[in-house]
């Protein structure tokens, strides 16, 4: 035996071993009550899962599972994504729970897993195929589910005629049968990788085998496809195929709320996992795998851009400005304070100090540029401001409060709303980085608040619809700064206002 057949056949014995152990069968269960508990658990998918599922039932099921299953289970036509974030149980519920809930509730089921290659397909499939061999309960309710001469890894059916196949992502689907049995119910399972964001080509070659080979593959009653998938990247062919079919489900869930970190699964998370998740990871890597919030790549500006570097101390800046681009809300939807301090340096270099990038209510935002006030050095002086249009008796009765409660004075202005496009303006900033006279406090590269800054500037571009408000804070900070620069002559001229077509990316 090969040394690969040796160890998935290793694997698979740990599992059909530990689907034996779960649970135990009620040795005085009477006919009457086992069907009554049948009948119970085709019509409640919690039951079926505390039933026969109870190694995966550790924690309740969630309300967005359950609700997800009978989106399902009520379309014998479904077609949608099970968007959830990163821990949620998508593969269990989309490989396992349904498919066997499905041939409960129906009678009859030829599912079939697609994986990224038919042998991942195969070792997905494999905790679906070790129920039906070993599970105690389902055997006690069903009979014996395993079928010598029709118990192949990617092929296989059970006594019941449940038929259960696996297939490898860009496999010929035409002639996908068993007797005159066709597909009745399809899971696309982890099929964009990190590898496949990265080739625009096999991501339409992939929208076009779903549409082209997989679709018509099915020919019945039931013909659903169902898709469970993170979708941590701005472009994935899951994205292409939900913008092509508008009809088609998709079932988002986002594993926390980015301001409260209250989970979407209560009885398996805390807040305080989550809080945990972004500060070892960072901020953007979670709100990608757990939320869907896809890191931006960047289009008008580069990440090759941005240089981090030992910052000068700070009374070695000519001016520091901190720039607050104000929201009230505090939501998930809302838009973000964001507060960004820059410096001019005496080398009329253009210094990312340190910043707060936040979907918070204002009370915290003043709290923070008060703790930066409090803790400056004698000689050092940042001037406050933000836009007069958001000056109203909120913003006072807040600046007020926390100034006081803070025992800080502010000296915070108000500045004239700046004419023209924000797009525009924002725009300004990219003769800057491209003739490298910005340059990022490599104390902040790991900062949160900072990355989630980078973020927003990657996804300035023409008709952009993510938020803006870290960047316009720049640029806004930023225009202060320049007008603290002498321009002595046309040649010195050009070279701040002209970019160059190439980033320089050397250092000083």
């Amino acid at each position: 035996m090969k040394a690969a057949d040796k160890k998935a056949k290793e694997r698979y014995l740990r599992k059909l071993e530990l689907v034996r152990k779960s649970g135990k069968v009620n040795p005085f269960e009477t006919e009457e009550e086992r069907k009554a508990a049948i009948q119970r658990a085709k019509d409640d998918p919690e039951f079926c899962v505390q039933r026969f599922f109870p190694h995966y039932a550790t924690s309740e099921c969630a309300p967005f599972q359950i609700e997800y299953a009978w989106l399902v289970a009520n379309d014998p036509n479904f077609t949608g994504f099970a968007k959830w974030g990163r821990g949620l149980a998508k593969s269990v519920w989309n490989n396992v729970i349904i498919p066997f809930w499905l041939w409960l509730r129906e009678g009859e089921m030829y599912f079939v897993l697609v994986g990224v290659s038919e042998s991942r397909a195969v070792r997905l499939l494999e905790d679906l195929r070790a129920e039906f061999e070993g599970n105690p309960q389902i055997i006690a309710d069903f009979g014996e589910q395993k079928k010598f001469g029709s118990w192949e890894d990617s092929l296989w059916i059970t006594s019941s005629g449940f038929i259960a196949q696996a297939v490898g992502f860009g496999q010929s689907c035409r002639g996908i049968r068993v007797g005159t049995q066709r597909p009745k119910h399809y899971n696309l399972d982890d099929l964009e990788t990190k590898e496949t964001i990265k080739n625009e080509k096999r991501q339409k070659e992939m929208v076009e085998w779903v549409e082209g080979e997989l679709l018509p593959s099915m020919d019945g009653d039931f013909e659903r496809l169902c898709f469970s998938n993170n979708w941590f990247a701005p472009v994935m062919f899951l994205r292409m195929l939900a913008d092509l079919h508008p009809d088609w489900i998709v079932h988002e869930v986002k594993a926390y709320n980015p301001i409260t970190y209250e989970p979407a699964w209560t009885s398996k998370y805390t807040p305080q996992y989550y809080r945990k998740k972004e500060k070892r990871m960072g901020v953007l890597v979670a709100l990608a795998e757990y939320n869907h919030e896809a890191k931006m790549t960047g289009k008008d500006f580069k990440s090759e851009w941005i240089v981090w570097d030992k910052m000068p101390n700070l009374n070695h800046f000519k001016i520091i400005v901190g720039h607050w681009d104000v929201a009230y809300a505090g939501t998930e939807t809302s838009d973000y304070n964001a507060i960004r301090i820059w410096g001019l340096c005496k080398d009329n270099l253009f210094w990312y100090i340190q910043g707060y990038v936040k979907k918070s209510k204002m009370a915290p935002a003043v709290e923070y540029m008060c703790d930066v006030q409090s803790t400056l050095p004698s000689t050092v002086i940042i001037h406050w401001q933000f836009e007069s249009q958001f000056w109203n008796d909120e913003v006072q009765r807040v600046l007020k409060e926390v100034q006081k409660e803070k025992k800080v004075r502010l000296n915070i202005s108000k500045i004239d709303t700046p004419r023209g496009k924000k797009y525009d303006r924002i725009k300004r900033m990219v003769p800057r980085y491209q003739n490298n006279r910005i340059r990022y406090n490599i104390r902040m590269k790991s900062d949160n608040d900072t990355q989630v800054g980078l973020h927003l500037l990657y996804g300035i571009e023409p008709n952009y619809t993510t938020k803006d408000d870290a960047p316009d804070a720049d640029d806004q900070a930023q225009e202060v700064l320049e007008k603290h620069i002498p321009i002595n002559d046309e040649e010195e001229s050009d070279q701040i206002i002209c970019g160059s077509m190439e980033p320089n990316n050397e250092r000083i």
